[in-house]
């Protein structure tokens, strides 16, 4: 096994989907940005949820707009619904794991706010119930997904923002999250502060 040549494929790979979905994805991202902007200017807040590397990520964005991303501003009313052991735990315990996410959506979401939903395959039932909460509470909703969208995809309503990235690799989809996720956070602080 050449393990050299192994990692370098992936790079590769990595390199060459973001470069492939760049110009397709570029104007989701940024009604997704916008959407969110508008959202924080009404005094309104960035909700987010995925499972496993997406929980992480949801954390990673709402850390990003919570403290900084690459300039100083002031702090941005976002958090992860993935953090709090004893809320998920209780929901999962008492209900069922499909609502650990939308009953803190319909406790804390309002119409103003966002809920940035993620999903890899676009079916995480926990992440479809999260956004069908969000649409009760008339909250926009922003879905990153992939593998064509899953059922996510046929959920969405004319106020939300589908962010698709054309792959089947669960890998690659979590590496163009990313990215998608660094890139609105930029455009967020260029719509707040400006372009430099």
């Amino acid at each position: 096994m050449d393990l050299i040549s192994r990692i370098t494929r992936h790079f590769n790979e990595s390199a060459q989907l973001k470069q492939a979905v760049a110009q397709e994805l570029a104007a989701p991202i940024a009604m997704a940005a916008e959407k969110m902007v508008q959202s924080l200017l009404s005094d309104g807040k960035i909700l987010a949820c995925g499972n496993g590397g997406s929980a992480a990520d949801a954390q990673h964005f709402t850390a990003e707009l919570l403290n900084r991303f690459e300039v100083e501003r002031p702090p941005l009313a976002a958090f992860a619904l993935t953090t709090d052991s004893s809320t998920l735990t209780s929901i999962a315990n008492d209900y069922h794991f499909d609502e650990v996410f939308a009953k803190q959506v319909k406790a804390l979401g309002h119409g103003r706010d966002v809920l940035l939903a993620i999903s890899t395959s676009g079916n995480s039932p926990n992440v479809l119930s999260a956004a069908q909460a969000a649409h009760e509470r008339e909250m926009a909703v922003v879905a990153l997904t992939g593998k064509g969208g899953g059922k996510m995809a046929m959920l969405l309503n004319g106020n939300d923002v589908h962010i698709c990235v054309a792959s089947d690799s669960t890998a690659r989809i979590q590496e163009v999250h990313a990215l998608v996720l660094h890139c609105l956070c930029d455009a967020i602080d260029c719509l707040l502060l400006g372009a430099e």
